[in-house]
């Protein structure tokens, strides 16, 4: 089977996804839509993009296409998702899904609807490091699961502008760490505790956010996880998990670009982590986009849902509330018929 795909946004992530997408033999990347095409007409000749356009009906209306990656704005990934679904795509969408958990359902009502399928670009599920941990916990290696941590922390935050457009950084940043939560503890987060602060740019503070936070969990196994993260470790991407249960703990450290420790009588040092997620995620971008596409080829389902976006999502919410509040947040567990956070 050959797979025909169209990106819908043709900025970092989608140019990622491109290159990687091409890496496969059965799959052909015929259209790219972007709102802003005429500085790409180079770059879509050298990928062999048959299909440039700046409307993404092009794309939806196209029935040679069977699916479509949504690399746009996080305010319009909803509506794509349910244009894309109503015109029989499969869907890979790039996290969040929405700011709003009720867009968010309603476009995963579509979804279902639809019979197609829809996979959130969390990319650290595909990870090979962060697998093997999840593997280990599935496994019983470490026993029953006492304590997750997580560390998350970005080389320098981003510009002011996109703080003021990316409905903060629990949102932005810290859904990663959320849905990385509940993936490797294979049971829901019922309770969130939140503390942040403005540490590193009180620009970030003006234009209403955080940049550093730590975040208590509370799992419906009993589990407790603490997540830190900050917007600025001056030696790198700080990416490490570790996972702590009753027949013991396994961890998952930084990546650096070699594994050479130098040791004098001076010092004793090694490489800095990946500076940045474009270094760090290699691979899982790569096995994330392979995975999709098994999933399509096979009929399998894929490994990080729409109802995974919508619950890393929730506890987003929850953790915005629990800052605001000075206090925990309450979450209902998934298996229940309503699932919702109680405000």
């Amino acid at each position: 089977m050959t797979l025909t795909v169209g990106i819908i946004g043709a900025g970092r992530i989608g140019k990622i996804h491109v290159d990687n997408l091409r890496r496969i033999p059965q799959v052909r990347v015929k259209s790219v839509s972007d709102v802003a095409i005429g500085h790409l007409e180079e770059w879509a000749k050298e990928k062999q993009i048959e299909i440039l356009t700046a409307n993404y009906q092009d794309i939806l209306n196209d029935p040679e296409i069977n699916a479509v990656f949504i690399c746009s704005p996080t305010t319009t990934h909803a509506n794509l998702i349910k244009e894309s679904a109503s015109a029989g795509k499969h869907i890979f969408c790039e996290k969040p899904v929405s700011f709003s958990v009720e867009e968010t359902e309603e476009a995963l009502e579509v979804v279902e609807k639809a019979g197609v399928k829809l996979q959130v670009g969390f990319n650290r599920r595909f990870d090979p490091n962060f697998r093997k941990i999840r593997e280990l916990v599935q496994d019983g290696e470490i026993g029953t699961p006492h304590i997750l941590r997580i560390t998350s922390r970005d080389p320098k935050p981003p510009g002011i502008d996109y703080i003021k457009t990316s409905c903060g950084l629990f949102m932005d940043m810290a859904i990663h760490d959320f849905d990385m939560a509940r993936y490797i503890m294979g049971s829901e987060v019922v309770e969130v505790y939140a503390n942040g602060a403005v540490l590193v740019d009180t620009a970030i503070g003006e234009a209403g956010d955080i940049d550093t936070a730590v975040i208590s969990l509370k799992f419906a196994n009993g589990a407790l996880g603490v997540i830190d993260n900050s917007r600025q470790a001056v030696y790198g991407y700080d990416q490490r998990l570790e996972i702590f249960g009753d027949k013991g703990a396994a961890q998952a450290d930084n990546n650096r670009s070699n594994t050479v420790e130098v040791s004098t009588a001076q010092h004793v040092s090694k490489e800095k982590p990946l500076y940045f997620f474009l270094e760090r995620y290699t691979q899982a971008y790569i096995d994330e986009v392979n995975e999709f596409v098994t999933a399509i080829v096979e009929n399998k389902e894929v490994i990080c849902s729409g109802r995974d976006g919508l619950q890393a999502e929730r506890i987003a919410k929850a953790a915005r509330k629990s800052l605001e509040i000075g206090g925990p947040v309450q979450l209902q567990p998934a298996d229940q018929s309503a699932v919702s956070i109680n405000l």
